[in-house]
Parts: C-alpha cells; sequence; structure tokens
C-alpha cells in the first residue's frame, strides 16, 4: 500500500514538471547512467581479467569459463615480501599524514571561523595566495634536504599536511554552529582549548571523517613523493611498487623469476598488472561505506554557507 502511494507520489511529480524540465530530468538519468557504466566497467574488466590464465587472457581476452580461472596472480603477489613491505608502509604513511593534516587543518580553520579574530582578513588572502602560487619542486626539495628529511617518511607527510581548500571548508563548518553553543561553554568556565576539543570537535565530526577520508585517500594514491625524497626500498610505498609493476613492467624480483621462457614471464608479469591493482584498491573500497554517512553533513555545509 505504501509502495503504490510512493509510486503515484512521485508519477504525480514528474508529470507537474514541464516538459523542458522532464526533457532535462530524462538527459540527466541518461547521462548519470553512462557515467555509471563508463566507471564499472572498467573496474569490472580489471577485477575479472585478474583471475584470468595469462595465455587465455592474452590470445582471447576476458573469458567466462570457470576452468580458465586461476588464482596464480593473487598467490604470487601476496607471496612478495616487496608488496607487504610496501603496502605497510603505505598503511603508515596515509594514517599518519591524515592525522596530521586534518589536525592542522582544524586547527588553522577556527580562528580563521572567527569575527573577532584580528587580521583574519590578511591570513585570508595570505592563504588563498598559495592556493594559485608555489614555490615548485626544486625550492621544496631544497626545504626538505636542508631539514634533513630526506629518505623518512616525513620528506612524503609533512610538505603536503596542509591543504587550504580543506581549510576552507572546515571554516565554513564552523560558521554555521550556532554561536550560542561557545557562549554556553564559556559561561560554564570553558576557556578556549577546553571549547575547542570536548565542545566543538564532537560536533564537527561529519567534517572531520571527510577531510579524513579526503586525504587517506590523496596519500594512499600518492607515488610522485616517495619517488623523490625515498631511496630506501625498505621505505617506499605500495603505489612505488605498483608503478614499477603497471608502467615499468617490471615486477618484483622472485614474482616471475621462476618462469623460464619469455613469453610466458611477459603474460604472468600482464597478469599481475590486474591483481596488484585489485589489492591496492581494496583498503580504499572498505572504507568508503562507513565513511559515506558524513558526505552530505559535511561536504554541503561547507559548500553551501559562504
Amino acid at each position: 500500500m505504501e509502495a503504490n502511494l510512493r509510486q503515484r507520489k512521485s508519477k504525480s511529480w514528474f508529470s507537474r514538471q514541464r516538459p523542458e524540465d522532464k526533457a532535462f530530468l530524462i538527459f540527466a538519468y541518461v547521462l548519470l547512467f553512462l557515467f555509471v557504466i563508463a566507471i564499472i566497467i572498467p573496474m569490472a574488466y580489471i577485477v575479472v581479467a585478474s583471475f584470468i590464465d595469462p595465455i587465455t587472457l592474452q590470445n582471447h581476452g576476458i573469458s567466462f569459463d570457470f576452468s580458465k580461472w586461476t588464482l596464480t596472480a593473487y598467490e604470487r603477489v601476496m607471496s612478495n615480501a616487496q608488496i607487504w613491505v610496501g603496502f605497510k608502509n603505505a598503511v603508515i604513511y596515509s594514517i599518519v599524514f591524515t592525522v596530521i593534516s586534518v589536525f592542522v587543518t582544524l586547527l588553522a580553520a577556527y580562528p580563521m571561523s572567527r569575527k573577532d579574530f584580528k587580521g583574519r582578513g590578511f591570513f585570508n588572502v595570505l592563504f588563498l595566495i598559495t592556493m594559485f602560487f608555489g614555490g615548485g619542486l626544486i625550492p621544496t626539495y631544497l626545504v626538505v634536504s636542508n631539514l634533513g628529511l630526506l629518505d623518512t617518511m616525513w620528506a612524503v607527510v609533512l610538505p603536503g599536511a596542509f591543504s587550504v581548500w580543506n581549510m576552507i571548508i572546515a571554516r565554513t563548518y564552523y560558521q554555521g554552529i550556532p554561536d550560542e553553543l561557545r557562549e554556553a561553554a564559556e559561561v560554564d568556565g570553558a576557556d578556549e582549548v577546553t571549547y575547542f576539543f570536548k565542545v566543538l570537535m564532537p560536533v564537527c565530526i561529519p567534517v572531520i571523517a571527510v577531510l579524513a577520508l579526503w586525504q587517506f585517500v590523496a596519500m594512499w594514491n600518492s607515488y610522485f613523493d616517495a619517488l623523490i625524497y625515498i631511496d630506501d626500498a625498505a621505505k617506499q610505498p605500495l603505489q612505488l611498487v605498483l608503478r614499477s609493476i603497471l608502467i615499468q613492467n617490471q615486477p618484483e624480483a622472485g614474482m616471475v623469476s621462476d618462469i623460464q621462457s619469455t613469453a610466458a614471464r611477459a603474460q604472468l608479469a600482464e597478469l599481475l598488472k590486474y591483481a596488484t591493482i585489485v589489492i591496492s584498491s581494496l583498503p580504499l573500497l572498505v572504507m568508503y561505506p562507513f565513511f559515506q554517512k558524513y558526505f552530505d553533513a559535511g561536504i554541503m555545509a561547507g559548500s553551501i554557507k559562504g
């Protein structure tokens, strides 16, 4: 009964739209459907290809004959020590980077959201300038080198820890919180530090979750900083290992070394690409559903209020 009532309401809403609005809605839904297909098809291809026998994949492409499927690629990837070292480093870098970045961003956004903060306009302009102009790679490398951070985790984590865009999102979210909350905290004797950590932070869970997810994904997918600043293989994140497999077509030693035929080595190397992509994407696929509920409250609040 309720389903029929909802269906009638939806039909009546659509029927009330003007012809040009109906045409626009249909176009929007078709375009959205095409976008979804464009995302799903490559993902499905990579997942299926990672299970197919390399000879079958090279000669016939995708096959749904399960007798041609194999776990060889996953067995070799999972048994490779460098993959696990890179995975561990990627997790550590991403977590440390996320904690530092979100903490610094929230601290910077709080005074910028206060109308009684002297110099607010000056710092706003200063922050905005850095969004359009940067020193470039060579000055940044020299700064990292002079600080003695080369070939350490901090060379990857610290330079990009602060994001002006994320600060603006957090600042706008702060501005949407009623001033009465701060006044009530002051009446109860809370100082700025107490108010920030014990009153304001619990209210800002949605925007914190969104910023944390953004920064974690950014560091997880990043490889360029590690490529520039880190030489020790034991400190390289998973992205550099994945890069050597995908771009340079050079799987780690031991993954294909026991294959005698050059053609067989090339076939297995191609298969390892797909398996490595799937394994490296799993943490992000697992995280997204848990953070999805915070997106509306976090992103929309930071984009609507001016």
